[in-house]
């Protein structure tokens, strides 16, 4: 989500598009990269009924999730959008799935919520009023919401979908979702040229089909409350090209807030399955 976030505000600058504009072309996209990629080898598509119901599920979780997301970057920075939208999912993911709260669990949102509340501030040398942060910060979690749901979602199969198809097709219906709203607002239009043209390509590849088809694949061999957790590698990764590229800065507090969610990593990653969700994986 990280480096979406950073290919979608080098696109809105290149363009001049909203951030529901940029959501939808991400979605739209990323998703008919997959959905054609599963055409030309043949793959299957989804079946079934129960199969097209969490397709139309996941899109529009998608559409709210991404919508969200970089209306909270439009009102921030990529790097306090993301680290909030990604640092406030694994808590709400672990309300949600009581019974994976083990202790390391537990100290790993501990940790987390410390990061966000060193994290929330501008960063460091930002522009900003503290009504556009408060939005933004308002935005970002409710795309930490959308984004707790859909992996929580995900994280049960369905026969007859698979995790390339399922995010293809679940792409393409959040971008045409999100579509009437960014063309009634902003605006979808822009000039094309070689830029732009690279960046949407790339914002569609790598964050969106190639990370998402992953990050879909792995929920089927970790918990819910992991995968949420082992997505904390964004924002941190998100926080270095930021500063690189977009001249984004975290101060000292920033910093200590960036360190204390890769304490939640790591925690996250050394902590034993629950037994019920071993029995689970191997039934």
């Amino acid at each position: 989500m990280g480096h979406g976030g950073l290919f979608g505000t080098m696109l809105a600058a290149a363009t001049g598009l909203g951030p529901l504009a940029v959501a939808t072309y991400r979605l739209a996209a990323g998703g008919l990269l997959i959905v054609g990629y599963l055409l030309v080898t043949g793959s299957p598509v989804p079946r079934g009924r129960a199969a097209w119901r969490r397709v139309a599920a996941l899109g529009a979780l998608a559409a709210l999730f991404q919508a969200s997301y970089f209306s909270a970057v439009a009102l921030t920075s990529v790097s306090l959008a993301t680290l909030v939208t990604i640092g406030a999912s694994p808590v709400l993911v672990l309300l949600a799935r009581r019974r994976e709260a083990g202790r390391r669990h537990v100290a790993a949102v501990a940790a987390a919520l410390a990061g966000l509340a060193l994290l929330v501030g501008l960063p460091a040398g930002g522009p900003g009023t503290l009504p556009a942060t408060l939005a933004g910060a308002g935005c970002a979690l409710l795309a930490a919401a959308g984004f707790a749901a859909l992996t929580l979602l995900s994280a049960r199969p369905v026969p007859g979908l698979g995790d390339a198809p399922a995010t293809g097709f679940a792409f393409v219906l959040g971008g045409a979702l999100l579509l009437p709203l960014a063309a009634a607002t902003s605006g979808v239009g822009f000039a094309p040229g070689a830029r732009s043209l690279v960046l949407l390509a790339a914002l569609a590849l790598l964050p969106t089909a190639v990370a998402y088809t992953s990050y879909l694949r792995g929920l089927r061999s970790a918990t819910a409350g992991v995968g949420a957790l082992l997505a904390l590698l964004e924002p941190l990764t998100a926080a270095v090209l930021a500063a690189l590229l977009l001249g984004d800065r975290l101060g000292p507090a920033g910093i200590a807030g960036g360190l204390l969610l890769g304490g939640a990593l790591v925690l996250a990653a050394l902590a034993p399955r629950p037994a019920a969700q071993v029995r689970e994986r191997s039934a």
